[in-house]
């Protein structure tokens, strides 16, 4: 049966090649020049910086990934997004394909970027929460401030000394949280060719000027396209991800006191819940500075596109149904969708780990999906091994009982008596050691379970939880090297061992 969300998505996977051979517009020039400089100014190795300039070609094309700028990168699939978009990105030379990181610095929900949580070899949680401005864009807000605890935390944690220093020169001196976060990107991937692309660096943002005012000139036209999408979704039986309320457009306003606010679009005006604003305002403040005014999630990865050739968007699962719901969106900035792809997923074994697993049966991908029922199912193993063994004993007792009715000479009967009690005495004995060993067994089942938990599934998928950067801490590069041989889709397990 046809998946319903294919008529959303028009492009998948098996449809990169015949997009790549399709001619796009993009303002390459311009684009490959700002990416250069904006890299530069980051300090990207040679490979990115070739890469960049790889898209002023006029054949070329991107690879697109993106995801918020999490605190040391966030957690780990950020990494397999980034990987998925190099490994599709190289699969196409000698044709000029670039992949392209997005770094969501105009993200203002940092509470979902302001927190880490580490796991180390003594199986102790390190956690780290920092105190964001709520409401400011990620892109705005300073790193400086935060250096010393990051960096203490490292310390705390261990692994590797050479990766810590790695990673704190990389997020050392005054850059905003984004680009912290760009340049762990390019310290790790910037090597293998990756391209980090940051809408709110001032090399970057003026390049969206003309799709922000073809918004501005209709606000509400956006809008509309997401809710009828989303109303043809609703009838196809899928649950839409996005929708736009009453008067609400698909662009942001950074206030004057930094943070962002959602543009509403009444009676001829535009509103922030602080002050009104004409067509004429947000225009001069688009001159003044470009990356004030921003896109909603229904408006990102379009606005991406005006700028990027993009062939291929690599996303979550979870970004699947928004990215269905955009459809209208494009064809309103002249705009085919390009080819959605998901991301692989990863889940990475470290010896121990992979040793549970292994004694068990059990398979990674399996266990993260439902860790409690596969407890359950390894204890009730268990007790029908027990069952199974006291069955036989109590066998073996009926059979000494029946040897009675086959003795004929009764000077046999007390010997008879005195060997069943004396191998009755035995099995009992047997019994309580089976029991005593089955408790044991339980109890050490449950804590490698737990231990199966703390590393697998410790509040959702391992990927959703821990960054990759704690794994290059922990075992060093070879981490990086054996992700850069696994494809670019499709779920995966890393041995560490």
């Amino acid at each position: 049966m046809a998946d319903p969300l294919h008529q959303f998505l028009p492009y998948g996977l098996e449809d990169l090649p015949a997009l790549l051979s399709t001619p796009r517009e993009a303002p390459r020039e311009a684009l490959s020049a700002g990416l250069v400089a904006y890299l530069r100014r980051l300090g990207a190795p040679p490979a990115s910086l070739e890469a960049a300039q790889k898209l002023a070609q006029p054949n070329s094309r991107a690879i697109v990934s993106g995801q918020q700028a999490g605190l040391l990168t966030g957690p780990a699939y950020t990494f397999y997004k980034a990987h998925a978009a190099l490994k599709l990105a190289q699969a196409q030379s000698p044709q000029p394909v670039v992949p392209v990181f997005w770094v969501a610095s105009q993200d203002h929900d940092t509470d979902e970027i302001r927190s880490i949580e580490l796991l180390d070899f003594e199986e102790r949680v390190h956690r780290l929460q920092l105190e964001l401005p709520p409401g400011h864009p990620a892109g705005r807000i300073p790193f400086a401030p935060y250096f010393a605890q990051v960096c203490g935390l490292l310390q705390r944690f261990g692994g590797y000394p050479e990766v810590r220093e790695r990673i704190c020169k990389a997020i050392a001196g005054q850059w905003s949280y984004s680009e912290v976060f760009a340049r762990l990107l390019l310290e790790f991937l910037g090597p293998a060719g990756l391209v980090v692309f940051d809408p709110m660096a001032p090399e970057l943002a003026p390049l969206f000027v003309p799709a922000l005012k073809q918004e501005i000139a209709d606000p509400l036209a956006s809008s509309q396209a997401i809710n009828r999408t989303a109303l043809a979704m609703k009838k196809a039986g899928l649950e839409p991800a996005l929708g736009r309320g009453e008067a609400a457009t698909n662009l942001f306003l950074e206030g004057s006191d930094g943070v962002r606010r959602l543009l509403r679009f009444r009676a001829g005006h535009f509103e922030d819940g602080q002050r009104h604003y004409s067509t004429t305002d947000l225009l001069a403040l688009l001159e003044q500075d470009p990356a004030r005014i921003t896109p909603a999630a229904g408006l990102r990865p379009v606005l991406q596109d005006t700028v990027l050739p993009t062939a291929g968007f690599v996303v979550g699962p979870g970004e699947l149904k928004y990215v269905a719901e955009l459809g209208g969106v494009y064809e309103l900035h002249g705009l085919k969708p390009p080819a959605v792809i998901r991301r692989m997923g990863v889940t990475l074994l470290e010896p121990p780990i992979e040793r549970i697993l292994q004694k068990y049966g059990l398979e990674a991908w399996a266990f993260q999906a439902d860790p409690e029922g596969t407890f359950k199912a390894a204890l009730a193993q268990q007790e029908a091994r027990v069952q199974a063994i006291r069955a036989h004993l109590a066998r073996i007792n009926a059979e000494l009982e029946q040897i009675q009715s086959l003795l004929t000479d009764p000077t046999l009967n007390r010997p008879r008596h005195r060997a069943q009690v004396r191998i009755q005495h035995e099995l009992e004995r047997l019994e309580r050691k089976i029991l005593d060993s089955a408790l044991r067994q339980e109890n050490t089942t449950g804590a490698q379970f737990a231990r199966l938990q703390r590393h697998l599934a410790p509040a959702g998928p391992q990927e959703r939880v821990y960054p990759f950067l704690m794994y290059l801490l922990k075992h060093g590069e070879i981490v990086l090297e054996r992700l850069a041989g696994l494809p670019a889709t499709g779920n995966h397990t890393l041995s560490l061992i």
